[in-house]
């Protein structure tokens, strides 16, 4: 039997820090002016970012915390699979509403031919 990659104590679920649970979406502020939002785990001295999505263009008039219930109509995402970004880099953390952010997590993911 393994050992649990998670557990609960009065409601709240504690995951192992090493487990391969996908952690929640965020938005990830980095260093360079860079913000990505996708499925954040800390490994080690990076920060890994599945299903990350470049945010190339807010299209909000509240900055990026119009994006926190799901990005607008004229937001520019761009895919890029999973990203690893040193530690030191990232800026801040944004939590946002993760019901509305799954329903654009594997949106516009591209296809692949043969």
């Amino acid at each position: 039997m393994s050992a649990p990659n998670a557990i609960k104590i009065d409601d709240v679920e504690y995951v192992q820090a090493d487990s391969d649970t996908p952690g929640d979406i965020k938005i990830a502020v980095l260093d360079r002016g860079l913000v990505y939002v996708g499925r954040i785990k800390r490994e080690q001295d990076f920060v890994c970012i599945t299903n990350a999505k470049s945010i190339r263009v807010l299209g909000t008039t509240k900055g990026i915390g119009g994006l926190v219930d799901g990005p607008t109509k004229d937001t520019k995402l761009d895919y890029f699979g999973t990203v690893r970004v040193p530690f030191c880099a990232l800026i801040s953390l944004i939590d946002v509403n993760q019901s509305m952010w799954k329903l654009f997590e594997f949106a516009g993911l591209p296809s692949r031919k043969g």
